[in-house]
């Protein structure tokens, strides 16, 4: 899996989620069980996983949708 979002903005987070779904990119929101941990303010950050093979189509999805800056960097970077 490769992470291409960290945030604790949950509308991001749910576009993110959507613009894959319509792409057929399986994702994972990994850290979700976090919040109940610090309370449910959103202190920890969630991570936006998806497979590595879908990794180099989901971030060009993302930088096209105006996501760019929002994308971790690639791994072994």
């Amino acid at each position: 899996m490769e992470e291409l979002i960290r945030t604790n903005d949950l509308v991001l987070i749910s576009f993110v989620e959507a613009l894959m779904r319509d792409a057929n990119i399986h994702t994972l929101v990994a850290d979700q069980a976090v919040s109940a941990v610090d309370g449910s303010i959103g202190i920890f950050p969630r991570r936006i996983l998806v497979d590595s093979d879908d990794a180099e189509e989901a971030r060009k999805i993302l930088a096209d949708a105006g996501l760019g800056d929002e994308l971790r960097p690639v791994q072994g970077s």
